[in-house]
């Protein structure tokens, strides 16, 4: 029977899985696609805490630890470099093990940063020794990937927007969790006991995988296809959405790590100060993520990323117009206002890949059920790459913001640079996407007959 679980290999397998078929879908497949997607979203919120948790340490490191701004720049940026870099095999791992086997796997492998930062987290502590611990960090931006393809392939098309972006979205709320945990512990125990915060971490990730192990499944049909990757990596679409989504989540990412430190270095926050606002940004840019795609599902995944970027673009020279003439106020504005124009870009470039594979599939004269299927196995194939190029703009905001800091000891040259990848952003989504819309076809505005081709 389609979605019966069955041991296999030493845990849960559902050895078939037919979300697109509609009977199966209410009467037995939404119920365990909606468990599994649950306890996916607290094993990858977990690992986004981690993953940004040098956005916080750094707070905590005062004069007394004798690292400049830059340094702490690269700090964050060493662990948004080895994020993006894990993802891709973090990707694959998931039809090799199994979702729910590597969803504990991935959950425990976050013990070994927490406890290594644990150790190392104190004054006299090697700048090298702080590199490689905030290197460690990394496995948590990997969870990111392995979750969105398990859950990928659990949601029918028609729902992926909104599955795609709660599951990213409860991820990504990992890091104003995190950053208010910070604000707790320095609020109340102050800005010298960072232990505190790691060691609370310490039971919710060993927790986060016993809930795995006991409550998701793994998909028997997923499995890693060499030929749709070798396809993906071909197709220009697969590197025009990288580039786009470097734009996005690029941004949340990086503005994620980067917002604390800009707070203490260009305005002369103190810690608590710094921490009583950097979660805000995140925070909002988190819960709008499945706006995004919920957005995408109705009106069209390019307009909506177009009409982000535009909006993003003038954020963006709000945020410099604040820099150079010091408002704080103004500042803190534009800045949440990019948090939350990202979030709402990071649901709707996810919701377009499949759409756009599956798009192609039937421009080629493929059958619906048939595009369904070459949509699910280029896009799965194609998430992995995507999500780790776009983690890469994190690395990238943080390193411009480090040159920016210490050549002028101002951001305003990092928001010129980053003005100006928002404009390029802006041209090619509409030259790809809205321009010729025949290249990716979609259907006219208030058609019902192919509901998923309005992710295009």
């Amino acid at each position: 029977m389609t979605g019966t679980t069955a041991p296999r290999k030493g845990g849960r397998w559902i050895e078939r899985w037919d979300p697109e078929d509609e009977t199966f879908w209410k009467e037995t497949g939404e119920r365990t696609a909606r468990r599994n997607l649950l306890y996916s979203v607290l094993s990858e919120h977990i690992g986004f805490s981690i993953w940004s948790m040098w956005s916080v340490m750094v707070l905590f490191m005062g004069p007394h630890y004798g690292i400049d701004p830059a340094g702490k720049f690269f700090l964050i940026a060493t662990a948004t470099l080895v994020g993006a870099l894990v993802r891709v095999p973090y990707t694959f791992a998931v039809a090799r093990f199994g979702g729910r086997n590597w969803t504990v796997v991935s959950a425990l492998l976050l013990l070994a940063p927490t406890v290594a930062a644990l150790v190392v987290m104190e004054p006299g502590t090697s700048y090298t020794t702080f590199v490689v611990v905030a290197a460690l960090t990394g496995v948590g931006g990997g969870n990111f990937a392995s979750s969105m393809t398990n859950i990928n392939a659990f949601f029918p098309l028609r729902k992926k927007g909104w599955a795609l972006g709660l599951n990213a979205g409860g991820g990504n709320i990992g890091v104003p969790v995190v950053q208010l945990a910070a604000l707790l512990v320095i609020a109340t125990a102050g800005a010298d006991r960072p232990r505190l915060l790691l060691a609370a971490y310490l039971p919710l990730i060993v927790a986060a995988a016993v809930l795995a192990l006991v409550r998701m499944d793994n998909l028997a049909p997923v499995r890693n296809d060499t030929g749709a990757v070798r396809e993906a990596v071909r197709d220009a679409h697969t590197w025009i959405m990288a580039f786009l989504y470097v734009g996005t989540f690029g941004s949340f990412i990086g503005y994620s790590f980067a917002f604390g430190l800009v707070l203490q270095t260009q305005f002369g926050r103190t810690p608590l100060q710094a921490a009583s606002l950097t979660f805000i940004g995140p925070l909002l840019g988190s819960l709008v993520r499945p706006v995004g795609g919920a957005l995408a599902d109705r009106f069209g995944g390019a307009r909506i990323t177009l009409a982000g970027f535009v909006a993003m673009a003038a954020a963006t020279a709000v945020v410099l117009l604040a820099s150079v003439r010091e408002s704080l106020p103004v500042f803190l504005i534009g800045f949440v206002a990019l948090f939350a124009l990202s979030g709402v870009g990071n649901g709707s470039t996810y919701k377009m890949i499949p759409g756009i594979f599956q798009a192609k599939a039937l421009a080629r004269g493929m059958s619906g059920e048939d595009a369904a299927a070459y949509g699910r196995r280029l896009s799965g194939a194609a998430m992995g790459l995507i999500g780790a190029v776009g983690a890469l703009g994190g690395l990238a905001i943080n390193l411009v913001f480090r040159e920016a800091f210490a050549s002028s000891g101002s951001g305003s040259a990092a928001f010129v640079t980053f003005l100006g990848f928002y404009a390029a952003c802006c041209a090619v989504t509409w030259a790809v996407y809205l321009r010729r819309p025949a290249r990716v076809p979609a259907p006219t505005a208030g058609t019902e007959a192919k509901p998923q081709l309005t992710t295009v």
